[in-house]
């Protein structure tokens, strides 16, 4: 009996140690949860961020729109050469993202980089995340995405009422507007030239159909091409004869575009002279500026 109570007291304390690690390994996973967490991007990466992001970042200009609408403006710590909106991005610190300067983004110790799908490569994305560094991507092909996109950010930046008072802003406003076309008997078609030689243009899969349907218009290309702009033939061009191009001014396009492709001066829109220009960033950036971007496009597709 001695000898008994003997084993179970030398016994006690190591199973009072074992109990006790056990213990200690929930708290640490706890906390391990609290400081993190685990996040699928839109191109479907994983990846670990802090919960509560302090150094943060975009690669992309659109990007840097999307995070001065959502973030705590003091947690952005640099810009891109090409981010010019809004005008307090202009005083952060500059890091080129192409080529991209790989050792000045790692001296700023970011938390997490933000980009846009096609905007920074695979390649650099694979760099980042071999050094450390989390990259979040964000890919955009209807103007509901940059809604999402704002609501993904508040949630990953704990600023989930910031991004949904923006986001209800700005379905109100884009609510408004489909209402004023809804009305409209016809919807011109509408192609939009990203450059010149060879002739790219917006795509059916890209945000531009989306943007110039919400504005009045349809974009004349309907075909699905594997590529979101396209290189089109003059031969292609003739035969989709839009109403409108938008590209540059008249008298621009005139003395380049259609001097070099002086056939193209067959289609519609330069026999009526819808020939436009427009903001090139409203037009090249999917932003939380989106519906001043479908405004200008809808107040275009109205001048006679």
């Amino acid at each position: 009996m001695t000898r008994l109570l003997s084993r179970l007291f030398i016994g006690l304390p190591l199973l009072v140690l074992l109990i006790g690690c056990h213990s200690d390994d929930k708290p640490a996973a706890a906390a391990a949860a609290e400081t993190s967490q685990h996040v699928t991007d839109d191109l479907g990466h994983s990846l670990t961020i802090p919960a509560h992001p302090r150094r943060i970042m975009s690669l992309a200009a659109s990007m840097t729109e999307m995070l001065y609408a959502v973030a705590d403006t003091a947690t952005i710590i640099a810009r891109t050469q090409v981010c010019d909106f809004p005008a307090a991005a202009l005083r952060k610190p500059v890091i080129n993202s192409y080529p991209l300067d790989l050792e000045g983004l790692v001296a700023l110790h970011p938390d997490v980089v933000f980009t846009v799908e096609g905007i920074t490569s695979l390649d650099d994305i694979a760099r980042l995340e071999k050094l450390g560094i989390p990259v979040y991507c964000q890919r955009y092909t209807k103007v509901t995405d940059i809604m999402r996109g704002l609501t993904d950010l508040g949630r990953l930046l704990g600023r989930a009422p910031q991004a949904h008072k923006i986001t209800d802003s700005l379905a109100a406003k884009l609510k408004t507007l489909e209402q004023e076309v809804a009305v409209s008997a016809t919807r011109p078609r509408v192609l939009a030239i990203t450059w010149q030689d060879p002739i790219y243009v917006y795509g059916e899969n890209t945000l531009f159909t989306d943007r110039i349907r919400l504005a009045g218009g349809q974009n004349a290309v309907t075909e699905h091409f594997p590529q979101p702009y396209p290189a089109l033939t003059r031969e292609y061009i003739l035969k989709l004869n839009p109403d409108v191009l938008i590209g540059g001014s008249f008298g621009k396009l005139d003395s380049t575009f259609f001097k070099n492709y002086p056939e193209l001066k067959r289609i519609k829109a330069y026999q009526n002279r819808r020939v436009y220009g427009i903001t090139g960033s409203l037009m090249e950036r999917p932003s939380p500026r989106v519906v001043e971007a479908v405004r200008e496009l809808q107040h275009l597709l109205r001048m006679p």
